[in-house]
């Protein structure tokens, strides 16, 4: 588990614990199992190990049975109020098992204003005894009321699973729908590349591990492209959005391929993201 979550249990040991997080992260399931192992640790009656078995909350927590602790998930495509309603009579008796009530709501930004309202009377008047963690991939898309009464933290995992077969995934579906609009905006339109990284990359995106993430995911698709010119094994040709790349000479992809990984590398620094995006397109003029 990273630092910044197993800091919590030293926090709540302190006394030091705000009574609400808002977390980005790049992995939400991911983070969503470190938060149950938070809960464990913080309430375990004995000293918390994997696979306990002297107690029974560790269960409790793995089967969603634990009666002070609520997962909230989209129903559907939202979180609707209904179900901040049930959090709400469900945390109106004292916690079982546990000294908190803790909630925990994953995809806080798909929260709709009746529910995102119906849940401020938690973060106003929060209780002694409950605890609350909200769980995004973008604190910008969260609402005001619920993001400025949180403590704020970011989350991110290491991308070593990354290659080009999972860039379709759920888990790195907002970053490739980006950055692929992005590729297409560079070889295909290849006009107004400064008001698009202004307008589109900087509006979205904060964070300068989601820069990392985006350029990674673009590096992964031109290197794709490559192999698939060199005659090399490569499974881009299967996906009609890349169509035109593989079109491309090998030289051509090898050029973008260097500014990219040259993106990579300056970004590393503490650069201002902006002027590094604007950097990449100029110098991306000269081979287009």
């Amino acid at each position: 588990m990273l630092e910044k979550l197993n800091n919590l249990v030293n926090y709540y040991h302190e006394n030091k614990l705000s009574h609400a997080y808002l977390i980005e992260t790049n992995d939400l399931d991911k983070c969503l199992d470190d938060l149950k192992i938070v809960v464990k640790k913080l309430f375990c009656p004995n000293v918390y190990e994997e696979q306990c078995i002297k107690c029974n909350i560790c269960n409790l927590i793995d089967q969603n049975y634990l009666p002070s602790l609520k997962i909230i998930e989209p129903n559907g495509s939202s979180i609707k109020k209904e179900q901040i309603l049930e959090l709400k009579r469900m945390f109106s008796s004292i916690p079982i098992y546990t000294k908190n009530n803790i909630y925990i709501i994953k995809n806080a930004e798909k929260m709709t204003d009746s529910s995102a309202n119906t849940m401020l009377k938690f973060l106003e008047e929060p209780e002694d005894n409950l605890l609350g963690f909200f769980i995004t991939n973008n604190t910008n898309n969260v609402i005001n009321t619920i993001k400025s009464r949180c403590e704020i933290i970011k989350v991110y995992y290491d991308e070593d699973d990354l290659n080009f077969k999972n860039l379709f995934s759920d888990k790195y579906k907002k970053h490739f729908e980006v950055i692929s609009n992005y590729i297409y905006k560079i070889e295909i339109e290849k006009k107004n590349l400064i008001m698009y990284n202004k307008n589109e990359l900087l509006s979205n995106f904060s964070e300068r591990e989601d820069y990392k993430l985006l350029f990674k995911i673009m590096l992964l698709i031109y290197e794709e492209a490559l192999n698939y010119v060199l005659g090399l094994k490569s499974d881009i040709s299967s996906y009609e959005q890349f169509a035109y790349l593989i079109n491309y000479s090998s030289n051509l992809l090898i050029k973008r391929i260097k500014l990219i990984t040259e993106f990579l590398d300056d970004i590393n620094y503490n650069v201002n993201i902006e002027l590094l995006l604007d950097k990449f397109v100029i110098e991306l003029s000269d081979v287009l």
